[in-house]
């Protein structure tokens, strides 16, 4: 039951953030493992940034917007344990408890502009510009100011470039396989859809699908597998465990 209320108040929280698909279940588990602030991760099609929520305001502004804006961070807030909010008899304590409390961690998503390699950045952290703290790489500009820089991988790149309605299958295998994918789309067939190897060992397919939930599975030398990307999986009815992820 804790697990459904958590869940619901983070997609009530970040559900309208409009960068990436917020509302999935990957991305709030994301967050909700995370147990400090950590260097920017890749979800979808975007960039997920965190800072300490110690700082009273963090922003941030990319290179390829020519850091004319500045992208304020959202603090995280997730629900207070159940024992905080009654008393001892299991009556709810007079005294004004915010249901809520800080996770410790602000952050933001960022969506993948197509066509980029790098994406580099600087964060405000307590009015004064700097590099990502939690970010090792970075680089220096033409005008001589020090950059953060994260390299997008392949997979990230494909997705960006994806248009409303196109789901990405991405999987990664030796170079020079045959790889497939199936599903609730196409009645499972395990022929139909064949991935195309567009650098050594990354397989990609891009696929018009109808807006909702799909089921679905790869194979590879003959073998049903679950996307190793994906963390949201379910049994099928016959028993197998299969990926599940959602079209707009």
């Amino acid at each position: 039951m804790r697990t459904i209320i958590t869940t619901a108040l983070l997609i009530f929280i970040i559900g309208n953030i409009g960068a990436v698909d917020t509302g999935t279940y990957q991305f709030i588990d994301l967050l909700r493992t995370m147990p400090a602030p950590e260097g920017p991760s890749v979800f979808e099609n975007g960039v997920v940034f965190t800072a300490s929520s110690s700082h009273q305001r963090v922003g941030i502004s990319f290179a390829h917007e020519g850091f004319a804006k500045v992208h304020w961070f959202q603090q995280l807030m997730v629900p207070r344990d159940h024992a905080e909010l009654v008393t001892e008899g299991g009556r709810r304590s007079r005294r004004t408890v915010d249901p809520y409390m800080d996770s410790g961690i602000m952050f933001h998503v960022e969506r993948i502009p197509p066509g980029i390699r790098y994406l580099d950045y600087r964060l405000v952290i307590g009015g004064l510009w700097t590099v990502d703290p939690l970010n090792p790489v970075t680089v220096t500009s033409p005008a001589g100011i020090a950059l953060s820089r994260l390299r997008l991988p392949a997979e990230a790149q494909v997705a960006a470039a994806m248009p409303p309605g196109i789901f990405q299958f991405n999987f990664r295998a030796a170079p020079g396989e045959t790889v497939t994918v199936a599903g609730s789309f196409n009645n499972w067939d395990p022929f139909m859809y064949e991935l195309r190897e567009v650098s050594p060992g990354f397989y990609t397919l891009s696929l018009p699908l109808a807006p909702g939930r799909f089921q679905y599975v790869f194979f590879h030398r003959g073998e049903p597998i679950p996307d190793p990307s994906n963390a949201r999986r379910l049994y099928s009815r016959d028993g197998r465990v299969v990926s599940e992820a959602f079209v707009h």
